[in-house]
């Protein structure tokens, strides 16, 4: 009885099997691939522009009757977005009072989660910005774990520089490294 033939066809069989696993690296899908699909940007966010009436200490935006969720189950500027530093994932402790302030608000509205949306401004290639937006959004998910807020209650994606404005001044690239905070209902 030949031994070495079985042996043989059976190293020569997982090794196919474990080339074909690594045949190629997969893609990234496009945003209107994904479950978020294209989202309006926030290319015109001006922190400085709060309606009169407004508490600019509270971490919240004043809003009128129209608190209502769009039909994707979002419910967009209601909380303000936490601004970044060039090439930074750290969370300034001017900015952490308005991560407190969705904390608050999600003890408040128990029904609902947070989706962090990391963004940078348009340097760097869309690779480093992904991953650069994925950072700042866990920064934010930390941040907020450390001061009580469940993790199931929190989603982070990076848009990375996807809808970043082009060559743009200071004053928006400034806007455009942040992270949105997205109200979502449960």
């Amino acid at each position: 009885m030949n031994l070495v033939a079985p042996k043989f066809s059976l190293l020569l069989a997982g090794t196919a099997l474990l080339l074909a696993g690594c045949a190629h690296k997969p893609t990234r899908p496009t945003p209107d691939q994904t479950m978020m699909g294209p989202q309006n940007g926030g290319a015109n966010i001006n922190p400085s522009n709060v309606p009169t009436g407004f508490d600019p200490n509270s971490g919240l935006q004043a809003r009128g009757a129209g608190d209502d969720f769009g039909p994707d189950g979002q419910l967009r500027g209601k909380l303000e977005a936490v601004y970044f530093e060039f090439n930074e994932s750290s969370i300034k402790p001017s900015e952490r009072a308005k991560l407190q302030a969705a904390a608050q608000y999600l003890k408040e509205h128990a029904d609902q989660r947070l989706l962090l949306e990391g963004r940078c401004d348009w340097r760097g290639t869309a690779e480093y910005n992904l991953g650069l937006g994925d950072r700042r959004a866990n920064a934010a998910k930390k941040y907020l774990g450390t001061i009580g807020v469940p993790a199931e209650k929190i989603e982070t994606v990076s848009k990375g520089s996807l809808e970043a404005a082009k060559e743009a001044d200071e004053a928006t690239m400034q806007k455009d490294r942040r992270v949105e905070l997205i109200i979502l209902k449960k």
